[in-house]
């Protein structure tokens, strides 16, 4: 039998191999451009043919792109260090020939455009090129794959990362994906804050955008109107940070500790605002409390008080922040309270403390990473959003309404709206540090290898007290609100007709049987598949890329550690307006020419809801004994066996919350791809924005009735899927 050092060096062997082989057949066998009027099924016949279509190999010899060449030298130098024995001298050829052919394509790339040099001071250096060249394609795309794995394999060969290819290549992997889809663009338009009206380079633009009354005026504190928009965002953060945090647990906890017969209701009421459009919590509660709602018309009738706009404003926004992100720290706190371990509560109660000092002393610190995640993902989350504030923020301003009026307003001042961006991206950027300053060093394992058949703790009487009586009133104000607002769905006309009928229904989602078969009539069909396609691609890639960015997080440690975790969770500091432009304006020349494709909406929906996987899989690798990993490697199991056979099945709860929430949000986000939907890439949710701008909200909230039942099915169906943790606890009797 071989031995383990040399059975993984074998393996790491055939790893590089593999990659070697599959950079090598993308240059010969696939296109390396991705033309704008070609699919990559047309483009295939044509790998021998035309310069549109042809592979890299032939794009460098015979249509004049000499500087393709440059990949395939770094290619063959990786080839010539994997011929050698394991050591360092393979290490640092596979270091330098990844690097010299990432390195040149990208260069290359970002300099050579579709009609020459990119930059005029190149032209006039090197002169005029033979021709351009258009984004890079399915082979581009592949050999940059495999030249950042091959410089994974590359570091793990000098010694670091313990020498672990799967590691080093993840750790390279992740931290390339984080610098292209969220650096690149974050990084292009905040640049912007920093130039001139002339374009050119000044700190006093930027020191003359970020000193204004508007920004960080105080005047309320003092009598005055309004606060600069600034405090009114940090404010509401904050308070709605702390809310759904608070919510969010009392929920997690009367539905793992609380009455069984409650879980199951418990987790559909939390969950349905997390898996509706936003614009429906909003038309929900202003048919409630707006001028015309039910609560207005209730007052004047029984007091005489004239209807006003009293919701309107930094009450209603709040409201409906709580509505929308309290589910996200349901299903983070969720994970963590059914990981907490009940031996070490039945230890404490064994030392005759109370089930109240219990909780005080043992569970609940034991909930502190959770806490913190739920806490940072609820403020991000608010400082983040657009719609709410957009529906019922009235006169109340905060940053992402600015800077999308910024944008798209009269004025255009992209400058002003990269500033304050800039100003969230510091307020999450603080935010972050006091998290990791608060949680520090301390372990909070209670997940080990060895058995646990305690029961769970009964909650504490007044614990249960609060569970009930804040919980479950809001959960019955959830109820109220969609079933206040669906009701608008199936009548003929809300305000005025409220004679009930399907006709909305019919008009969205017609079928029809034709001479050819059945018609798909309604006209909410196209967008409605082309969402659940681009979703479902979506969901397993954000949910597996922030699993693997958590796995990095909690179990290595490497340089740079700290900004790789933040640059995972920058993507929500940043309004989905702005993430969409920003996408355009990277995206849209080569080498990454996106724009109008179906596959820079997956990346946006990926890379916007990337950061929840992060912190629920954070949250429960926190509970994971590092000696489970390192029983399973002493059987000689390598690092991606342990991942998938060990840690995995003991992280089925943030699977679920990484999966569903990646789907629902990409289903029905909104601000964060109204710039990148076209004509043939219509979503569900800028089909719903068109009937309600026409003033057809029967079809509007109809088609948001029919989201909600089929994404319901999906949450059911991705549950039955992955499955529950198997603790090996005894069941407790209801209570």
């Amino acid at each position: 039998m071989l031995e383990p050092r040399t059975r993984g060096q074998i393996r790491a062997q055939r790893i590089v191999a593999t990659w070697l082989l599959v950079g090598l057949a993308a240059y010969v066998l696939l296109p390396w451009y991705y033309p704008q009027n070609l699919t990559l099924l047309r483009s295939l016949p044509g790998i021998f043919g035309g310069a549109d279509t042809a592979s890299g190999v032939l794009q460098a010899a015979v249509h004049h792109k000499p500087w393709l060449w440059v990949g395939l030298f770094g290619l063959a130098m990786a080839a010539l260090g994997w011929s050698l024995p394991a050591g360092r001298t393979q290490g640092w050829l596979l270091v330098g020939g990844a690097g010299v052919g990432l390195v040149g394509l990208l260069v290359s790339g970002f300099a050579i455009g579709a009609q020459g040099w990119s930059y005029e001071s190149l032209a006039a250096t090197f002169g005029d090129l033979p021709s351009g060249q258009f984004g890079i394609g399915l082979g581009g795309a592949l050999v940059l794959l495999c030249l950042l794995m091959l410089l994974g394999a590359g570091i793990a060969r000098l010694g670091f990362f313990r020498g672990d290819i799967f590691v080093a290549g993840a750790v390279v992997l992740c931290s390339g994906l984080l610098l292209l889809f969220v650096a690149l663009p974050v990084g292009k338009s905040l640049i912007g804050a920093f130039l001139d009206d002339a374009g050119a380079f000044s700190i006093a633009a930027l020191a003359e955008r970020l000193g204004q009354d508007r920004v960080w005026g105080l005047s309320c504190v003092v009598g005055g109107v309004r606060c600069g928009v600034a405090w009114n965002t940090l404010f509401l953060a904050l308070i709605t940070g702390a809310g759904t945090t608070m919510l969010g647990t009392l929920i997690a906890l009367l539905a793992e500790r609380g009455n069984k017969r409650l879980a199951r209701p418990l987790n559909i009421l939390a969950l349905l605002p997390i898996i509706t459009p936003p614009f429906v919590v909003g038309l929900g509660l202003i048919l409630l409390f707006g001028r015309a709602g039910l609560v207005n018309q209730a007052l004047e009738w029984a007091f005489g008080i004239t209807p006003s706009r009293w919701f309107y404003g930094f009450f209603g926004i709040w409201l409906a922040q709580l509505f929308a992100f309290t589910p996200i720290a349901f299903m983070i706190m969720r994970g963590v309270v059914q990981g907490i371990s009940p031996s070490m509560e039945e230890a404490a109660q064994t030392l005759r403390a109370s089930r109240w000092q219990t909780f005080v002393t043992v569970t609940l610190p034991l909930m502190k990473p959770g806490l913190a995640n739920a806490f940072l993902v609820g403020f991000i989350e608010s400082m983040a959003d657009f719609g709410n504030p957009v529906v019922v923020g009235g006169q109340f301003s905060v940053l992402s309404t600015d800077i999308f009026f910024a944008i798209v307003g009269a004025q255009y001042d992209q400058g002003r709206a990269a500033s304050l961006a800039l100003i969230l991206t510091g307020f999450a950027l603080t935010v972050f540090f006091i998290q990791q300053r608060v949680l520090g060093r301390t372990s909070y394992t209670t997940l080990t290898g060895k058995g646990d058949a305690g029961i769970a703790m009964p909650l504490p009487d007044r614990v249960r007290q609060l569970c009930h009586g804040v919980a479950l009133p809001w959960l019955a104000f959830t109820l109220v609100v969609y079933v206040f607002a669906f009701i608008g769905g199936f009548v003929q006309t809300w305000g005025r007709d409220y004679t009930p009928t399907l006709r909305h229904f019919t008009t969205a989602f017609d079928l029809q049987w034709g001479s050819y078969g059945l018609v798909w009539a309604g006209t909410a069909w196209n967008s409605l598949f082309t969402t659940l396609k681009l979703s479902a691609i979506a969901a397993p890639i954000c949910a597996a890329i922030g699993l693997l960015i958590s796995w990095l997080l909690a179990r290595t440690q490497f340089v740079g550690q700290r900004i790789f975790e933040f640059g995972a969770l920058l993507a929500f500091a940043i309004p989905g307006t702005v993430l969409g432009v920003s996408y355009i304006l990277a995206f849209n020349v080569p080498p990454f020419e996106l724009t109008g494709t179906a596959l820079i909406i997956v990346l946006c929906f990926v890379f916007r809801n990337l950061p929840v996987g992060v912190r629920a899989g954070t949250a429960s690798f926190k509970q994971l004994d590092k000696s489970l990993d390192e029983a399973s490697t002493m059987l000689r199991a390598g690092t991606a066996t342990t991942l998938r056979r060990v840690v995995l099945p003991l992280l089925k709860p943030a699977v679920v919350a990484a999966l569903v929430y990646s789907f629902v949000r990409s289903m029905t986000t909104v601000s964060a791809v109204v710039f990148l939907v076209t004509a043939e890439n219509e979503l569900a949710t800028t089909y719903i924005i068109g009937r309600v701008g026409n003033g057809d909200y029967g079809v509007a909230l109809a088609y948001c009735t029919v989201l909600i039942v089929l994404m319901s099915a999906v949450t059911a169906l991705i549950q039955f899927a992955v499955g529950e943790r198997k603790l090996g606890r005894r069941a407790t009797q209801g209570h």
